[in-house]
């Protein structure tokens, strides 16, 4: 009854308290090197007009690498990992919430025995007696200088930091699934060219054992036919052997053993077709999209924060003590039963001072040590803003350059086709040698193998550019950080209270607290 009588004054406090000063540095983004616009922006392929980034992989149309990355979004281990932490913080942010109020509280009851003995230079009526004692005692460590709120200021960027680390492992996820995805099908590709151009070979072996055997050319001719095609067939087991490790670590991606995934990876074995252009928006963009920019951001403001409340460590710290209590005995007239009479409680209040005034340098060091990490998050930030630009840059380049690519080979490949048809029938009417044959052989397997190549390449480079630009995580959006069998695990282990409901661990902010926000850090404590 006492503690909700004075309710009124603790909120009081609180308000007080929350409104007043805040010790250590406010965040403040620093000047950060953002170019005004792409190198290839002026490129058709280019379109910074508009942006596709959300379901970036649907512009494939592949309705395969479609349920691949839906499979991997709600089974991938790495990424319920990082659910988890997103929970671990914001947990950690209760904890800093809980450091606004008592710091220390507890109830007490004692019943004791006790033998005086009777050597004492005391007159006792009796020298044993029975003691009860029930009591509450409670220190509160004001706010007065904004540690604490200091802390939870910390405590919720680090809360954000975690959404958008979780945000970052789904744009690398997706973007590993397509990787994998698109690779599998160049490889796939490959060796179907293999397959193609040993049917090839065949034949002309065939040919050249036939002019053996009848005197018109020589074995020379036989065995170069078969080195050739030996060559050949022998590149199908490599190819083999770089397939099955794609798949595996596709298989991992889907949180599932290594497998071949034949049911998974059926019909169509082609390269995935790119659009026209790439639509990638500003450089400006990166920096409200990329989840590791604000994580990075989020990560140093955090950091600020903690110079304030390491700096709050020089100046003196005020608190409330106070205890209440009762104490009944059974001496004399006495009995325990009294112990919940008016006469026995005891009470203890008061305000209390306490300031570390020979620290020996610790804490000011302490400061200047949370500054210099500060200082470098800021340089981190600054660098992960230019590392994204060189990743959106290296895409675009990617993308372009090898489509030219792709359509020169084209022309080789259609080139290298004539020039095997005219080789194998110059020498079956003996106008041309054998070798003439071979090295047309190996001519159009090269130019074939190098377009399968450079086709795969132009849809990396799609990937890695929209995977650059931050596209992806957006389809956690409205939805949890962990399944609904994690949640309820963990439900089943440990009270969470309401920290599992949608609106903690589906947060709407994907950046920086706003200064309204921040005005009135001072929240309930979460039981």
């Amino acid at each position: 009854m006492l503690f909700l009588r004075k309710a009124p004054l603790v909120v009081l406090i609180l308000s007080l308290l929350a409104g007043g000063c805040l010790i250590g540095p406010n965040f403040k983004e620093p000047s950060l090197p953002v170019a005004s616009r792409w190198i290839e922006s002026g490129e058709n392929a280019v379109d910074t007009n508009r942006e596709d980034y959300r379901d970036w992989w649907s512009v494939f149309n592949d309705p395969i690498l479609n349920r691949l990355i839906l499979e991997a979004y709600q089974q991938n281990l790495t990424l319920r990992t990082a659910g988890v932490r997103v929970l671990e913080a914001r947990a950690q942010l209760g904890v800093a919430i809980g450091e606004l109020y008592p710091q220390q509280q507890y109830l007490a009851a004692e019943v004791n025995y006790n033998r005086f003995p009777i050597s004492l230079p005391f007159n006792f009526s009796q020298n044993t007696f029975w003691e009860t004692q029930l009591g509450a005692q409670a220190a509160w460590e004001l706010d007065f200088w904004g540690k604490f709120r200091r802390a939870v200021e910390s405590a919720d960027d680090s809360f954000l930091s975690q959404v958008a680390a979780y945000d970052n492992a789904l744009v690398t996820l997706t973007g590993d699934v397509a990787s994998d995805y698109i690779q599998i099908r160049t490889i796939q590709k490959q060796i179907a060219i293999a397959q193609l151009n040993i049917a090839r070979q065949k034949d002309a072996l065939k040919i050249a054992r036939a002019r053996f055997k009848y005197g018109t050319a020589s074995k020379r001719d036989v065995y170069q036919a078969e080195t050739v095609l030996g060559t050949t067939e022998a590149s199908i087991p490599q190819l083999e052997i770089q397939l099955t490790s794609t798949k595996n670590a596709l298989s991992v991606l889907l949180g599932i053993p290594p497998n071949p995934l034949d049911d998974v990876l059926g019909g169509s074995a082609e390269i995935p077709t790119t659009p026209e252009t790439l639509r990638v928006g500003i450089p400006a963009n990166l920096l409200r999209r990329r989840p590791d920019i604000r994580q990075a951001e989020l990560t140093a403001a955090a950091q600020c924060a903690q110079i304030g409340y390491a700096k709050a460590d020089l100046l003196p710290a005020f608190s409330l003590i106070g205890n209440v209590g009762l104490l009944a005995t059974d001496i004399g007239n006495n009995n325990l039963g009294k112990v919940f009479n008016g006469n026995s409680l005891q009470y203890q209040a008061g305000p209390g001072v306490t300031w570390s005034i020979l620290n020996y340098g610790q804490i000011t060091n302490n400061v200047r040590v949370q500054d210099a990490r500060f200082q470098e998050l800021l340089i981190t930030y600054q660098q992960t803003v230019l590392n994204a630009q060189q990743e959106v840059e290296n895409g675009i380049s990617g993308f372009i350059l090898s489509r030219e690519q792709a359509e020169y080979l084209r022309e080789a490949v259609k080139a290298a086709e004539g020039a095997l048809r005219i080789a194998i029938l110059q020498y079956q009417q003996g106008i041309a040698d054998f070798t003439t044959v071979i090295q047309a052989e190996q001519n159009l397997l090269s130019a074939q193998n190098s377009l399968a190549v450079a086709t795969g390449n132009i849809a990396l480079g799609l990937v890695a550019t929209y995977r650059a630009v931050g596209g992806g995580w957006q389809i956690r959006l409205g939805n949890d950080f962990v399944p609904a069998a994690t949640q309820h695990e963990m439900m089943n282990r440990t009270n969470w209270g309401s920290l599992l409901t949608p609106d903690l661990i589906r947060p709407k902010a994907p950046g920086l607290p706003s200064e309204k926000d921040r005005a009135f850090p001072v929240q309930p404590p979460e039981w």
